[in-house]
Order: C-alpha cells, then structure tokens, then sequence
C-alpha cells in the first residue's frame, strides 16, 4: 500500500492537465477582452462587408 501512495504522490501528469488548462481559460479572457475592445470596429466591417455584397 505504501508503493502506491509514494507512487501517487510523485505522480505529476495530473498538474500538466491542469496547466494547460489554465493557459487556455487565459488565451479565451484575452481573447474576448480584445474582441470586446474591437467590438465597434468589427460590427462597421461587418456591415460594410454586407452592404456590397449583392
């Protein structure tokens, strides 16, 4: 029993899922903070965009 409690703390596959999970919840808040920062800019483009097409 104590082979795998050692074994199951001195594992670390665990903490490498969660940081990549911290890295992509990080890369969506940047994300939507700059598309919001954006936000008027894109819908003028947008309705540009949709005004030439026929």
């Amino acid at each position: 029993m104590s082979k795998f409690v050692t074994r199951f703390l001195k594992d670390d596959s665990g903490a490498t899922a969660i940081e990549y999970g911290l890295i992509a919840a990080l890369v969506a808040v940047v994300l939507v903070s700059a598309l919001t920062a954006m936000g008027g800019k894109l819908t003028s483009t947008f309705t540009a965009v949709s005004a030439a097409l026929p």
